[in-house]
This record gives C-alpha cells, structure tokens and sequence, in this order.
C-alpha cells in the first residue's frame, strides 16, 4: 500500500472503531448522498456493535468528509479499513455493508463497483456476495411490501 495514502487516511483513522465507522460513512455516502432513513440505520446499526458511545459520531463524520475528496483509490482505501477492522467475520461485515447502500434507493453503479471492491477485499466467492446482495434486497422489499 502506498504509504502516503495511509498516511492520509491514518490522520483522521487509527483504529477499529474508527475504521468500521469509515467504511460505513463510505457505503452510506458512496453516492454522496446521506439521507434520514440511512442516517437512522447507520445509528441503529452502530448502537448495535457497541461503536456509538465510544467517540463522537458528528466528529467522525466532519473528518470523513474532509478526506473524501482524497480518496483517488478505493480499493487501496478499503484495503487500509480493513487493515485496522481486521474482518474475522467476513460475511456479517459484507452483509452490514448490502445494508447500508441498499437503504438508499437510488442504488448506482458507483454503490455496486464498492459492494463489489468490498466482496473482492473481504476474498468472498461471487455466489456468496450475490446470495447476501439478494437476501438483503428481499428483506429490504418484504419490510417495505409487508409480504413474503
């Protein structure tokens, strides 16, 4: 990895913590656009894992988008998020990701060529990040359709 993006990326993120709240800010806002309901899902989802009370969401958020802009490469991003996240879980971390991008219902190719850096970097098979890319998009129809 070069060494001048970590450092980029090493200024604002220094941990897992830090790292996993990253890459989800990164799926949210893959198409630059952070709307209530993803917003109340990222919340949700943080409270969760236990992330939320230990550092200042907003913050994080602040320094996020100011280094976005830097990001020229993203797989080299993702390579350094997962360095610090340190994925033992690999499907759940892929599956939190789904989640997160398809909560926004303009789903764009960006959003897909992240999924698919995200499955690449997390080496799951393409069966396995296309079965939790549709299971996903059915829990998410079934919640909005109230039908199975």
């Amino acid at each position: 990895m070069d060494n001048t993006i970590a450092t980029t990326y090493a200024s604002v993120v220094d941990n897992q913590d830090q790292a996993l709240v990253h890459l989800f800010f990164h799926c949210c806002l893959e198409d630059d656009r952070f709307t209530e309901p993803e917003m109340e899902d990222l919340s949700a989802k943080l409270v969760l894992l236990g992330i939320s009370p230990k550092m200042n969401i907003k913050e994080e958020l602040i320094g996020y988008r100011h280094y976005k802009p830097s990001i020229t490469d993203e797989q080299v991003y993702i390579q350094y998020l997962f360095g610090l996240i340190k994925p033992v879980n690999e499907l759940a971390l892929y599956s939190y990701c789904v989640e997160l991008v398809i909560d926004d219902p303009f789903l764009d190719a960006r959003e897909e060529a992240l999924l698919a850096t995200i499955a690449e970097e997390l080496e799951l098979e393409k069966e396995e990040a296309a079965t939790i890319n549709r299971l996903t998009a059915q829990r998410r129809a079934v919640e909005i359709q109230k039908i199975f």
